[in-house]
């Protein structure tokens, strides 16, 4: 579960393009010149660009809505789609290019202007847009949106990037690195301290060779995957490996049946259907048992695992801090038939509130959602590793709470979106050094188990712990980590 907290990218305010005077001038009088078109495609991509970097919002939630609002037919949607997940993905490719042919860094380039320039380099150097549209587009784009002047520096510097071939470019940037992972990160459009947080994560394993293709599969676009409610919807062709809720978009666009299933069918990563599913596939069910969803915002997986408790007489609960997810876990819920109780509470206490209760806890802590650089490109840009040592602390509470909650012999599921591992293994470790009343149980033979395919684990014994990474590049989700603990049971 991604971390809600989200971060300003922040740019010296007083920082502009060399036409300052005259853009200001322009700003003060309003004067915009002749009337200019742009593409919808691309305004509604410079607009969500334009939120996430101002206003820190999400692309997976906002694009949508400006594609909605923009009235888009499904071509124009599909191109305004790419090119803004494009942008995303790779920008710290494309500033590394555009501080070179601006002559400038590409953070003292007003925000506005590089977001336009981002775009525009994308579409010369990734995609099949004639140049001649794409630097005249992105012109017009900055003369409406910023100033005519601005828009005389946008055009000198596309026309710069747009002399050059894409391998030119790389070979120029990749120059200037100062080490092999810059060089990596240049090419692969990651942070270096992401790079390395993988690789050592994948080394874990013994499979540190498999670090460029992990980067490869961060850069493409994921296959939507849904959803069939057990008891309430059936999964339909294409059928996903390994669980044995998932499948395929039938026809490639998902809204038709998720409309007409009534919530029963949703979108939902493989990934984060498998973890639940192991969490109720972990010791066989017995009628009357009472389930806990932690960390349940936004409610995809509560009503994976409701679904499943109604059909075993089991009763769920699940809690969420913040009040605005907490609503959209009660509506996640709406599907299921019966009760849910959905609490409110900050679930670092919540064990001490409700010691013993819960025969089985999902916590879905919240991370840095490293695991789900496909679908949040942005996120590469905006985290850090202060977000790593802020959130480990949380992760560790949030784990020893649930403990705290678990009635004897019970199971707890710890689940991040995140293959980092200080807060994967290392959580799970430190739990298990301070507490004497958990174990841990085998993650890998339960899911092994549970799937409908053979799956790939790295079962290699190089790793301390029976614990669960799921890739990208090796499973086609994303990089979900699941550990299983069993609190010791009565007469142990």
């Amino acid at each position: 579960m991604n971390d809600d907290r989200k971060r300003r990218q922040g740019r010296p305010a007083h920082a502009r393009p060399r036409a300052d005077a005259s853009e200001r001038s322009a700003r003060g009088s309003a004067q915009r010149g002749p009337a200019r078109t742009v593409q919808p495609a691309r305004r509604v991509a410079y607009s969500v660009l334009r939120a996430v970097t101002e206003d820190d919002a999400y692309a997976n939630l906002a694009l949508p809505s400006a594609i909605g609002e923009a009235g888009l037919n499904p071509q124009d949607a599909g191109l305004a789609t790419e090119l803004t997940y494009g942008t995303l993905r790779r920008r710290g490719t494309y500033d590394a290019i555009i501080s070179a042919a601006a002559d400038r860094p590409a953070d003292e380039i007003d925000p506005a202007v590089l977001d336009a320039l981002r775009l525009a380099v994308h579409q010369l150097l990734a995609t099949r847009v004639a140049s001649h549209a794409a630097v005249n587009e992105s012109v017009n784009l900055v003369a409406m949106e910023v100033s005519r002047g601005a828009s005389s520096f946008t055009n000198a510097v596309l026309r710069r990037v747009a002399r050059e071939t894409p391998g030119e470019w790389q070979e120029r940037i990749e120059r200037d690195a100062r080490s092999d992972d810059e060089r990596l990160a240049l090419r692969t459009a990651h942070p270096v301290w992401v790079i390395r947080a993988f690789r050592r994560a994948l080394a874990a394993e013994g499979r540190a060779e498999e670090l460029e293709d992990l980067l490869e599969a961060d850069n493409a676009s994921p296959e939507v995957t849904l959803v069939a409610l057990p008891g309430l919807a059936e999964p339909e062709e294409p059928r996903r490996p390994y669980a044995r809720t998932a499948f395929g978009s039938p026809g490639g666009d998902p809204h038709r049946i998720i409309t007409a299933s009534g919530g029963t069918i949703r979108v939902q990563d493989e990934g984060s259907q498998l973890v639940a599913l192991a969490l109720a596939g972990a010791a066989p069910i017995r009628a009357g048992e009472r389930w806990l969803d932690l960390c349940a915002g936004p409610g995809g997986k509560a009503a994976l695992l409701g679904a499943i408790a109604r059909q075993h007489d089991v009763e769920l609960e699940a809690n969420e801090i913040v009040p605005t997810r907490a609503r959209l876990v009660r509506s996640a819920l709406r599907a299921v038939p019966g009760e849910i109780t959905v609490h409110e509470q900050d679930g670092r206490s919540f064990g001490g509130s409700h010691p013993g209760e819960f025969d089985r806890i999902l916590v879905d802590a919240p991370c840095t959602g490293l695991g789900a650089l496909r679908r949040r490109p942005e996120a590469r840009w905006r985290k850090t590793p202060a977000d790593v040592a802020e959130l480990v602390p949380l992760q560790v509470e949030l784990l020893s709470s649930a403990v705290d909650a678990l009635a004897p012999g019970g199971i707890v599921a710890y689940v991040t979106c995140s293959p980092h591992l200080a807060e994967t293994t290392g959580v799970v470790q430190e739990v298990l050094r301070t507490r004497g009343d958990v174990s841990e149980l085998d993650a890998r033979a339960v899911v092994s188990e549970i799937s409908r395919a053979p799956i790939d684990l790295a079962s290699d014994g190089r790793t301390a712990t029976g614990s669960v990474q799921l890739w990208p590049h090796r499973h086609g989700t994303d990089a979900m980590f699941l550990a299983l603990l069993q609190r010791t049971p009565k007469g142990e």
